[in-house]
């Protein structure tokens, strides 16, 4: 990465601000949280109210005057806002303040840098952050302005600051054609789940929803999880065999936020197509979320902006064991009865059962549930019945034969049927 962070956490003073504009609103716990994530060590909170941003200094000169003297008075090495910042509002900031400033956008930034794990995860976060450095380069460098010179050195008269842009947009197209590459393999792998028939299904939400812990109980995987924003960045796909369904291959995808930086959608691109040449989303709700109606807005709105707003969905509401009033349970349309939710814990495993049945009708798999005799040279069409959870109940005869109450999907029963 081109950024270098601190091993430490960092004495940081928030700033959050309250604008009667809807889309211009942010939530203040979300922002404490993300801070914490990022590794901040919040030593103040200030909180005011404007009509609008503020040209210079976009909080006010008094609410500036404010932050500065809190900063001082605590020594904070950081000012984070809870808002995305122009380069002009941030240098200006950073000179009032004497200490570095960082916005929304470059908070989130900063979580994804710490959160790549993969080769490409990381690929994809420097693109981003990148782009979000391009427009900040003339912060602090006095001696950017400076023309090139000496021996060695004389060139065309391109200034430092030129230079260093031409550097970052050379750096921006080899990693957009690596992130190319990666976007061809992952078509190619899409293509062959299609020549097979497996059904992929994506794991969709608000940050910190319980994804990866649904993820983790659907595939028995151990995929990081924790409560925390962002803890799943880079994406995990797992073939794994579900209960009256068959094979499937589940993707966990990066949380969504309110006002997720564009640059990053941009960049995760590849990554999201997962999500948009999905045939089903599972979008994962937190039910103990009070502002659950809100995040399930915003995860709509990103969706949308993927071009993903079309591929069919089934609210999922986890987190069921911390509502006191909450129960698994499926809830359909009365139109067509089309599944519409289902409620479970992905924590306990509580209302896997139901999702797994939502999950089959939703993919409009045609069940079948009858009952079969096998002889005994069949045991190993037997032991595959019993490996996909098909079998219901059974009774072995005198002759020896496998009376069987099995259930699974029709077209994996033919499948059985051909291969064994």
């Amino acid at each position: 990465m081109i950024v270098d962070r601190p091993e430490k956490g960092e004495r940081a003073v928030l700033v959050h601000i309250d604008f009667p504009v809807d889309g211009m609103q942010e939530d203040l716990l979300e922002f404490k949280e993300l801070a914490l994530s990022a590794g901040a060590e919040p030593v103040a909170v200030i909180t005011g109210s404007r009509q609008a941003p503020d040209s210079k200094y976009f909080i006010g000169t008094g609410k500036a005057e404010e932050v500065r003297s809190c900063v001082k008075a605590h020594n904070a090495e950081l000012v984070i806002l809870n808002h995305a910042l122009s380069p002009a509002q941030e240098r200006n900031l950073e000179t009032l303040f004497q200490c570095r400033v960082v916005d929304r956008t470059g908070l989130i930034l900063d979580i994804f840098a710490q959160r790549a794990r993969s080769f490409e995860g990381k690929l994809q976060v420097e693109l981003a952050m990148l782009k979000h450095l391009s427009t900040r380069l003339v912060r602090g460098w006095t001696h950017l302005e400076r023309q090139r010179g000496g021996i060695g050195l004389r060139g065309p008269g391109e200034t430092q600051l030129e230079t260093d842009r031409r550097l970052i947009r050379t750096r921006m197209k080899f990693i957009s054609n690596r992130l190319k590459r990666v976007r061809e393999q992952r078509e190619q792998g899409r293509r062959a789940r299609r020549r097979a028939e497996v059904p992929t299904i994506a794991l969709v939400g608000y940050t910190n929803a319980g994804k990866s812990t649904l993820f983790n109980r659907l595939t028995g995987a151990d995929v990081y999880a924790a409560h925390r924003l962002f803890a799943t960045l880079d994406p995990t796909l797992r073939r794994v065999e579900l209960p009256e369904i068959g094979p499937i291959i589940l993707a966990d995808t990066v949380g969504f936020i309110r006002h997720l930086p564009h640059d990053l959608v941009n960049a995760f691109h590849a990554t999201l197509e997962e999500v948009c040449q999905a045939d089903l989303l599972l979008h994962v709700i937190d039910a103990h979320d009070e502002n659950r109606l809100n995040h399930v807005t915003q995860v709509k709105t990103v969706l949308e902006s993927i071009d993903a707003g079309q591929v069919p969905h089934l609210l999922v509401y986890n987190k069921i064991d911390l509502c006191h009033d909450k129960h698994p349970s499926v809830d359909y349309a009365s139109a067509d009865q089309q599944v519409v939710r289902v409620r479970v814990s992905a924590q306990t495993g509580s209302g896997i059962k139901e999702l797994n049945e939502a999950i089959a009708k939703s993919l409009g798999k045609e069940i079948l549930q009858e009952k079969i005799i096998l002889s005994p040279v069949q045991a190993k069409l037997r032991a595959e019945l019993y490996r996909l959870s098909a079998v219901i109940s059974e009774e072995i005869d005198e002759t020896g034969h496998y009376h069987l109450l099995v259930r699974l999907p029709r077209k994996e029963w033919e499948r059985l049927r051909r291969a064994l």
